[in-house]
């Protein structure tokens, strides 16, 4: 029978002292060893499939290196479990591992698992949603290091640090996008009206045109829901039967289900994308956005990024990473990514 590779081993492998094997492989590498030795040292121990005795490395440490992560729905939807992804590529890199709860969208399961996980002495809790929303702060994550992903406190002074993504420049790059391409005429349905989300968007919008000098019709701006048939619908009542020289050259959607809506209206009305109209949708959604005809021009919510900040940032509290002399921040605002396709191009003459 094999024997289980020791630290001792990885050091020889690489060619470097057994400390600064502990010191990067317990996370701790950054400053304390050259980069060029962290790589062999990860390279060493993945070859020899080593990893830390964790049971050790906690009794050491007096910590479960274990962070908690409740989700309102995140661990059944298809597309924002890449926050969780995210979150937990840095744990792992870090030396700790996660544990997931899925309270179903059921707010009165959250304290319940927040008081399980903390019965299983995790390090840090963390609290993920589906889509940008404010939440209650379940009490028991004030009681150890504790981040919000994709959401925010609703109390009016926020208790925790939260990770959000930057909608308001989304909404404005997304415009200023079919702006440069010469449309003056630009649609927008911006999802449903009490969401988070879409006023954000509008507003982005909105800077877009301010800043290009640039004016525009309060009318194109509709809210009109998140779903395929709401985006069909509105872009049937806005184009169908109007004359060429009153329909908007291109329409900038909430949402990548709301852009097939409208391609999808387009082609019953016999217009051609982008020749006709351009069509600008939101989230980059997996197996969506580049399978269309033609695919879509969209804005991709950073999600997996989200969930890599957020950890970031409660990894630095746990560990007494975080500056002692600057005021803690509240909110960090991770940017948004333009993704252009074939969906859009120049106005139309």
């Amino acid at each position: 029978m094999n024997r289980k590779a020791t630290a001792l081993d990885v050091a020889k492998r690489a060619g470097v002292s057994r400390s600064a094997v502990s010191l990067v492989l317990n996370g701790r590498g950054d400053g304390n060893v050259a980069k060029e030795s962290q790589d062999r040292i990860r390279l060493a121990a993945q070859e020899l499939n080593y990893s830390p005795n964790a049971i050790a490395l906690s009794l050491r440490n007096q910590r479960s290196r274990v962070i908690g992560i409740v989700s309102d729905a995140v661990v059944v939807s298809p597309f924002d479990g890449n926050i969780i992804g995210g979150a937990d590529d840095v744990a792992r890199s870090r030396g700790f591992v996660t544990v997931v709860m899925d309270t179903e969208s059921d707010a009165a399961r959250d304290a319940s698992a927040i008081e399980t996980l903390l019965d299983r002495q995790v390090d840090g809790l963390m609290y993920v949603t589906v889509g940008l929303k404010p939440i209650e702060i379940p009490q028991g994550m004030l009681r150890v290091p504790s981040v919000l992903a994709n959401c925010y406190d609703e109390h009016p002074q926020p208790q925790l640090h939260h990770v959000i993504p930057d909608e308001v420049t989304g909404g404005r790059e997304a415009t200023e996008h079919l702006l440069q391409l010469g449309h003056r005429d630009i649609a927008l349905v911006a999802g449903a009206g009490e969401d988070p989300a879409a006023p954000l968007r509008v507003q982005g919008y909105r800077d877009a045109f301010a800043r290009a000098g640039v004016s525009f019709r309060e009318d194109r701006i509709t809210h009109a829901g998140w779903d395929i048939n709401d985006g069909f619908t509105w872009a049937m009542r806005l184009l169908d039967d109007v004359d060429p020289g009153d329909r908007p050259t291109a329409i900038m959607c909430a949402n990548d289900r709301l852009a097939i809506g409208v391609a999808l209206a387009a082609s019953r009305l016999g217009l051609s994308i982008p020749g006709d109209l351009s069509i600008m949708g939101y989230d980059d959604e997996h197996r969506i956005a580049s399978t269309m005809v033609p695919a879509l021009t969209t804005m991709a919510l950073p999600l997996r990024e989200i969930g890599q900040a957020a950890m970031t940032a409660l990894l630095r509290t746990i560990e007494g990473e975080e500056s002692t002399t600057a005021a803690p921040t509240m909110e960090t605002l991770v940017p948004c990514r333009l993704v252009v396709r074939e969906s859009t191009g120049p106005a139309p003459r």
